[in-house]
């Protein structure tokens, strides 16, 4: 029996898939479990792979079925559909980006990340700074060639690698909306909540012990522990398949929040992997539908759903069951407050939910300008630190607080920085959808069920895999287009509140 055109090129995604699967562990063992000094060697292993990756999507066969399948595209239904235009996307930009150029990046890149990591430790910039300056390069010539190849401007280029379906003119519309409204609601909120400031939670808190608060968690969540890992890295990252998922987060004796919140954000990128639909999951269709959507899913569960009231009502009793606590600032009230206190701050990670597009607005603006050459990179301490100092009135005194504090920019992920703020955006416009069709949620989430929440991103979010551009999944999800108007009515309602 002759297998048709377009089954035959299912066959190739299937060995493409498994070659991101082996990459994606590569990455995730390179920041939890390799020795430092191996990073030469891991970069020849990552760029072996990419290479061959890119060799078998750019075969003159691949390019045969292509055109073959797309000749019979009339016959196909909807799932299929989307998948050949999926994988003509993915040959595209595969097409544009030579095997020398992916090599070189893949070495750069795993050079560079080793050299930030060695930066931060000794607070000195300089130490990564030439590192920094070939990425760049790299990615300056990767970024020219995907733009001519899809007609789009350079950055845009970089913009639809990570989230496809959104232009540089979606983001300065919506960050010219935040940009509006923030600092005036920041201002707001920081001055009511001096009024009732919540009570601080002092003390020590065991690594260990923070790490079963936050296994139990995740497992209340839904993340399933026979699929999947939680471990420690530098900075919080997710990886893996679906079928095999890795979770990354980074405690502090300290700050019994951070590690928690951070494990709770990864797990809304898992979730989302989990949850994208089974029979297409070794296919591009069955992919996750672009960053922005990625870190909305991230965002809904630790900001929405887990620094509310009602979370802080569930985890009130596991405070008790796994830490030390007592005395009145332990109560459900302070919890919450302390939760959504607003401070600005020098750093993303630890940045509240209403400074937090403040800190990725500046990035944005920041790595353009670094793209398009009108920031040396020598000078980016610097205007880093005049950029926060201007935007949210702290100045940094070291490298460390500043440009040193995020590792994307390392390992090539230009264009990557806005997903967050719009993951944020986008996440306020599914948690107003989600609340409307399930008005028990916050009685749910205080008894610690998540089950409601995942029903209906598996409907609405999850299932849909990249069968739909992000702008119209998000229309059908939510019944209106993309806007900042949502997201802005939850911070006002939740920030402006009386206490």
């Amino acid at each position: 029996m002759t297998v048709s055109p377009y089954l035959q090129l299912e066959q190739e995604f299937r060995r493409l898939h498994a070659f991101r699967g082996a990459l994606s562990l590569l990455r995730w063992d390179a920041a939890v479990m390799m020795p430092r000094g191996s990073a030469d060697v891991r970069g020849e292993q990552i760029a072996a792979l990419e290479t061959e990756h890119h060799a078998l999507l750019t075969t003159p066969k691949v390019a045969r079925l292509l055109e073959r399948a797309e000749a019979g595209a009339s016959q196909l239904d909807d799932w299929p559909l989307a998948n050949l235009r999926e994988m003509r996307r993915q040959r595209d930009h595969a097409i544009a980006t030579p095997p020398t150029l992916i090599a070189r990046l893949a070495k750069a890149t795993a050079r560079a990340e080793v050299f930030w990591v060695e930066a931060r430790k000794a607070n000195d910039f300089k130490l990564f700074a030439p590192h920094l300056q070939e990425v760049v390069h790299l990615v300056r010539d990767r970024a020219a060639l995907l733009g001519q190849a899809r007609g789009l401007a350079p950055y845009d280029a970089l913009v639809e690698v990570f989230t496809p379906g959104i232009s540089t003119a979606d983001i300065d519309m919506i960050f010219k909306a935040l940009s509006r409204k923030l600092p005036g609601l920041i201002h707001a909120a920081i001055e009511l909540q001096a009024q009732h400031a919540p009570a601080p939670l002092a003390g020590k808190f065991s690594i260990a012990k923070q790490r079963q608060l936050a296994v139990e968690v995740l497992r209340a969540i839904g993340f399933p522990f026979d699929r999947g890992r939680l471990d420690e890295s530098e900075h919080p990252f997710t990886e893996g398949v679906p079928g095999d998922m890795r979770v990354t987060t980074r405690f502090d004796a300290n700050d019994l929040f951070s590690g928690l919140l951070g494990a709770v954000h990864e797990t809304g990128h898992a979730m989302y992997d989990l949850g994208l639909p089974q029979q297409w999951r070794d296919q591009p269709v069955g992919h996750d539908r672009g960053l922005a959507l990625e870190e909305s899913q991230s965002l809904l569960f630790e900001m929405n759903l887990c620094r509310s009231r009602s979370f802080a009502r569930y985890l009130r009793p596991l405070l008790e069951k796994f830490l030390p606590v007592e005395g009145a600032e332990w109560n459900e009230d302070n919890l919450y407050r302390q939760l959504i206190r607003v401070r600005r701050g020098l750093i993303r990670m630890d940045a509240d939910e209403l400074t937090y597009p403040v800190h990725i607005m500046l990035r944005y603006e920041l790595e353009r300008k670094i793209l398009d050459g009108t920031l040396p990179v020598a000078e980016l301490p610097e205007a880093w630190h005049a950029l926060v100092d201007q935007r949210l009135g702290l100045r940094a005194t070291n490298d460390t607080e500043g440009c040193l504090q995020d590792i994307h920019w390392a390992v090539g992920h230009f264009g990557y920085f806005p997903s967050y703020a719009l993951g944020a955006v986008i996440a306020g416009q599914l948690n107003e959808a989600l609340r409307a069709a399930h008005p028990t949620l916050d009685e749910e989430l205080a008894v610690g069920k998540f089950d409601g929440v995942l029903d209906w991103l598996r409907d609405n979010v999850h299932g849909i895999g990249a069968r739909l551009p992000v702008k119209d999944l998000i229309k059908e999800a939510t019944g209106k287009p993309l806007t900042a108007a949502p997201y802005l009515r939850y911070l006002e309602s939740k920030y402006l509140e009386s206490y």
